[in-house]
């Protein structure tokens, strides 16, 4: 069985092959290519990946892997280059897939695959997030002031937050054309399957959860082992995040606890000396002057970018993981926390409630819309459930077990590759 993934990174394994340096983002495609490979002989793996429009394709073979790399610019994702089918129809020529796995609809990559191959019915989309939906929650509750307000750097990348939402619109519409043209999407929440039924009422719906990074099935979080009165967002860098809505809740949270202390992982907006100003954003200024005004230049500390073992090390020394997004669909961060037994409060939006039930973390009725008083009411709401964490100590562990046993249901790695072994098998 051929089977041809079309990814949004270059996999590690290939990065290291090619001598390049390898992307932490979507950890997770790179355990399920080692599981796939050591434990279904039965499929031929090829791998496309986007690289640079001015390099040359690339294809080689790596670890029982035959790979591709097609030309695109990742960093405009809201354009739709022709010439992507082109690459895709060399690709697919010269790999002969039975079936076709596009990993995401947030890049204009997936509709050019799916429109090369054209053949719905051996085509599977798996469903991350959803550009056309993110769009409308994007502003996630900022004033009206910040949405337009336009820094040096803004301007001069013309890349102001109503640009940024435009731009989630625009890949919003290629999203929806490559789901109207599959046969298949593969999701994991009431969230996604509403709407990909909306854009496609004949595309056929398959239930495929994720398996986490290997690192995120071993370890348990101790309320002895942890930093006290410390709080963990695994990103913040973009308004969706919700980081300002974070920020809005410490002061009520170090009135209790004065040593409380917030960690962000991710790229860090904020800039610091006169000329790394000039490369502040919008919305990297809107959260220094919360930063500032709310006193809490010694209690935020950005972290960068992590490896899995060092995001693992985060989780298990937080005393509460936090996701307080506008909008998600099943965030991989959220389950890597109930994998792990943290504490984790969590704002209910998108496809969140399909991942956590109500007894088995801290959730709260997070974003509806951009009604007047609702970011008060999320950050209020969001100040209590940490409170409620940090003031119940030891016995937060009743409720993180329940999160970590459902957790090791939804992530397990050997009823989820058969899951995906039974649908290849079944579509091509």
């Amino acid at each position: 069985m051929r089977v041809l993934w079309v990814c949004n990174i270059m996999l590690p394994v290939i990065a290291r092959a090619l001598g390049r340096e390898c992307s932490n983002k979507e950890g997770w495609l790179a355990g399920l290519m080692d599981t796939l490979l050591a434990e279904s002989p039965q499929v031929e793996l090829g791998v496309a990946f986007p690289v640079s429009p001015g390099e040359e394709m690339i294809r080689g073979e790596t670890a029982g892997v035959r790979y591709y790399g097609f030309r695109e610019d990742t960093g405009k994702p809201e354009n739709y280059d022709s010439g992507l089918e082109r690459d895709m129809e060399a690709i697919l020529g010269d790999f002969q897939p039975g079936l076709l796995h596009c990993f995401g609809t947030e890049y204009p990559h997936t509709l050019a695959a799916v429109r090369a191959y054209g053949k719905p019915d051996h085509t599977l989309i798996g469903i991350q997030g959803l550009c056309a939906v993110y769009a409308d929650a994007y502003m996630a509750n900022l004033p009206g002031e910040i949405q337009h307000a336009v820094t040096f750097r803004d301007w001069l990348k013309r890349d102001s937050l109503p640009r940024q939402q435009e731009k989630f619109r625009r890949r919003g519409q290629w999203e929806q054309e490559a789901v109207r043209l599959t046969g298949h999407v593969a999701g994991r929440t009431d969230w996604d399957r509403y709407w990909t039924a909306q854009w496609n009422p004949q595309v056929r719906y398959h239930l495929l959860r994720e398996t986490l990074r290997p690192c995120f099935y071993q370890g348990e979080w101790r309320y002895t082992d942890c930093r006290r009165h410390s709080i963990f967002m695994s990103q913040g860098d973009y308004p969706i995040k919700g980081l300002h809505y974070m920020l809005d809740a410490m002061p009520a949270v170090l009135e209790k606890y004065p040593d409380a202390h917030l960690y962000v992982a991710g790229n860090c907006l904020l800039r610091s000396g006169p000329a790394a100003r000039l490369k502040i954003s919008a919305y990297g200024r809107h959260l220094e002057r919360q930063i500032r005004e709310h006193g809490l230049a010694e209690h935020v500390t950005f972290l960068g970018s992590r490896t899995g073992e060092q995001m693992k090390e985060q989780y298990l020394s937080c005393n509460a993981y936090v996701c307080v997004s506008s909008i998600e669909n099943s965030p991989n961060s959220l389950g890597e926390a109930m994998l792990l037994g943290v504490p984790a409060v969590v704002g209910e939006t998108g496809g969140i409630g399909s991942m956590i039930a109500p007894d088995e973390g801290w959730v709260f009725p997070g974003y509806v819309g951009e009604g007047s008083g609702e970011r008060e009411r999320i950050s209020a709401a969001l100040a209590r459930c940490v409170l409620e964490v940090f003031d119940l100590g030891e016995q937060a562990a009743e409720r993180t077990e329940k999160a970590r046993i459902h957790a090791g249901l939804t992530h397990d790695g050997a009823a989820n590759l058969k899951q995906l072994m039974d649908l290849y098998e079944e579509l091509a």
